[in-house]
């Protein structure tokens, strides 16, 4: 079946961008989550690492982080099939 019979709706997705100031790796995350997100009618969030201890402690090694849905998809570089693959299935 084709990917575009298989969507959930885009109300039942959020993609979270977890980020920090002044992040190369994180600018270019963020140009992959904004295309995908928007191809795919996807609400997206970015949240920044250095505003909330509980994220720095969880994630400062591993930024930018991508979660889907609440749960971790990939950190450092983001892959854009992948990443509409997982808001697709």
């Amino acid at each position: 079946m084709s990917p575009l019979f298989r969507r959930r709706p885009s109300g039942d997705r959020l993609v979270t961008l977890i980020r920090k100031p002044g992040c190369h790796l994180c600018d270019d995350a963020q140009v992959v989550v904004e295309k995908v997100c928007g191809d795919l009618g996807v609400p997206w969030e970015q949240k920044d690492i250095t505003e909330d201890r509980e994220l720095h402690d969880q994630y400062w090694e591993q930024i930018p982080v991508v979660l889907v849905d609440g749960r971790q998809h990939t950190f450092w570089r983001v892959n854009e099939d992948r990443l509409r693959k997982a808001l697709t299935d």
